[in-house]
This record gives structure tokens, C-alpha cells and sequence, in this order.
């Protein structure tokens, strides 16, 4: 058994094939076919001098061997990577880069970006807007703004910035025609598919159990983005289980109104994640603290506000 280390590409296969039990899971994290991944990885066991997996039917599964080096293999390339990004930091000037969801994308931050800008001419943003849970180190993205309930993430900080409340929002002329909260029995009501995975759920059937109405299950249009349902219901088209999060631009400027003084609270919340050791750099630190100012505009709207928490009602 040669003592020196393996390829680097053989090591990083396995490291992934281990991480998934899978060849394929692994082949396609790596953009390789899965014939290349296993050469890569019967090199490596060459080298060994023992196998590292045992393959099944249609798995894999690791041998004592496979079980000793795979910790060791996960951990090495996760600060490998951490080293790289802090590598590739002192070369990227003030270049940050930020992701979020379409909706809170389109209905919160991007109204707001001029003032970040022009607060901070010196850093250059670059901005996704997507669903995808993205892998802050290898997708090169600096700051993930994300919505649901709080969790630790290895190698990574989180760092809560608002939580979320939803109550019923309408047109001014559609609360006019529904201006009590019984009125809903006969109001069209929109329908939110994104919150889906919040638990317990933020939905119709829970505010009105929080109400102490009798619940509807009325048909109404579903809309798969938050801030489609909120533009639909700023039409007259129906009233919505509003976010404020997203809804506040459309609550100041009149489109939509909140004529009921009931909200549901949900401990889903907003967070910051960014890789553990960066909270330092001026660009992230500039960015954080932005957006905790920026927040606190929505403090207003819970004014007056009943809030009863989605646990409490739970179904």
C-alpha cells in the first residue's frame, strides 16, 4: 500500500459517492457520468489496497475502510473550500453576492436596492433571484436571504432579521363590500402554494379557525409565488392571506388594505446566511446591517393587531 496521498479528483468521487450512497447522486453532483465517477473510485481503492464500498443491487454501501476514510474525506474538502473562498475574498474587491426568493425578490428588496446603492457605491451587488437552496461556497454566493422555520447549517451563520405574519388583504373596494371578518363566507378567496411547507400551516382553514369562523374551502385561484397572489388580490380580483413581509410596498402606496385587526403568527422567520468567518468583510457587514433598518418599517403595521399563533390553532 503506497503511503503517499491519492488524486485529488479520485478522493473528491469518493467523498461524494459516500455522502450519497449513490454513484449516480454523485456522478451527477460532480458533472460526470456515473462510469467515470466508479473509475475514479476503483482507483482509489487500488491505491487503498481494500474496497471502500460494497455494492448492492441497485446501491452502495461503505466498507470498514470506506467508513474510516469518509469523515475525514468530507471534512478535508470542506475546508478546502473554506480557503478557497477566503482566497478568492481577498482578490474580489467589493463585489457581493446576494440570493432570495422571487417574491420577497420582487416585492421587498428590489424597491429598496437604491438606497443600499447609492449608501454604498464602493460595493458592486450582484443579485439572484431564485427557490434553490444554493450551496453558499460552491455557487460562489456571499449572502442567502431565506424564509422558514430556524436550523443550524454546519460551516454556515444565520442570523434572524424579521418573522413573518399574515392577515386578510383586499382592494380598498373589495373591503368596502367585505368589511367584516364574517363577510369572507361569500369574498373570493386567493390561494398561496408557497408557504406549503411551513408547519404548523399559514393558510385559509387556520385563520379562520383563529377568527372562530366556520372554515371554507372554497375552489379560488392557487398561485404558486406569493407576490403573483398579492398582485391578483391589488387588482380587486379577491382577497389574500397577505405576508407583510411582502404585501408592506402595496399597504403604503393604497393598493392593498387590511381592513381586520386579526393576524396569524407563524414562527417561520427571515434569516441572513452567510459562511461562518465573513461576517467580518465590510461588504457583509454593510449589507446586514442594512437590512436590519430596512425591516423595521414593518413594525408599524403591527399596530392594533390581534396575533394569534399558528400553533395555537393548529388542525
Amino acid at each position: 500500500m503506497s503511503g503517499r496521498l491519492p488524486p485529488l479528483t479520485a478522493l473528491r468521487a469518493f467523498e461524494a459517492a459516500a455522502r450519497h450512497l449513490s454513484f449516480a447522486r454523485a456522478a451527477a453532483e460532480l458533472n460526470v457520468t456515473p462510469a467515470a465517477l466508479s473509475f475514479q473510485v476503483k482507483n482509489l481503492e487500488e491505491h487503498l489496497g481494500a474496497p471502500l464500498f460494497t455494492r448492492l443491487n441497485r446501491a452502495v454501501e461503505l466498507t470498514e475502510a470506506g467508513r474510516a476514510l469518509a469523515p475525514g474525506a468530507s471534512d478535508g474538502f470542506a475546508t478546502l473550500a473554506t480557503a478557497w473562498r477566503a482566497a478568492r475574498q481577498t482578490g474580489a474587491g467589493s463585489t457581493l453576492t446576494v440570493t432570495a426568493g422571487p417574491a420577497f425578490t420582487a416585492k421587498w428588496l428590489a424597491p429598496r436596492l437604491f438606497a443600499f446603492v447609492s449608501a454604498h457605491p464602493e460595493i458592486e451587488l450582484r443579485f439572484s433571484a431564485t427557490l434553490k437552496l444554493v450551496d453558499l461556497a460552491r455557487d460562489d454566493v456571499d449572502i442567502a436571504i431565506r424564509f422558514g422555520m430556524p436550523q443550524e447549517e454546519p460551516g454556515l451563520r444565520s442570523r434572524a432579521f424579521t418573522q413573518e405574519w399574515l392577515s386578510p388583504m383586499m382592494s380598498p373596494a373589495l373591503a368596502r363590500e367585505f368589511p367584516e371578518p364574517r363577510d369572507l363566507a361569500r369574498a373570493p378567496l386567493l390561494h398561496q402554494e408557497d408557504t406549503g411547507f411551513v408547519k404548523p400551516a399559514i393558510d385559509w382553514p387556520a385563520w379562520f379557525r383563529a377568527a372562530g369562523l366556520p372554515p371554507r374551502f372554497a375552489a379560488g385561484a392557487r398561485f404558486s409565488q406569493a407576490d403573483h397572489a398579492l398582485d391578483a388580490a391589488a387588482s380587486g380580483a379577491g382577497v389574500v392571506l397577505g405576508r407583510i413581509s411582502l404585501a408592506e410596498r402595496d399597504l403604503r402606496e393604497g393598493r392593498l388594505v387590511m381592513p381586520y385587526d386579526l393576524a396569524l403568527a407563524t414562527d417561520a422567520l427571515y434569516r441572513l446566511v452567510y459562511p461562518a468567518g465573513t461576517e467580518d468583510r465590510p461588504q457583509v457587514r454593510a449589507f446586514v446591517e442594512w437590512i436590519e433598518r430596512e425591516v423595521k418599517s414593518l413594525s408599524a403595521y403591527a399596530e392594533g393587531m390581534r396575533f394569534v399563533p399558528a400553533a395555537q390553532v393548529a388542525a
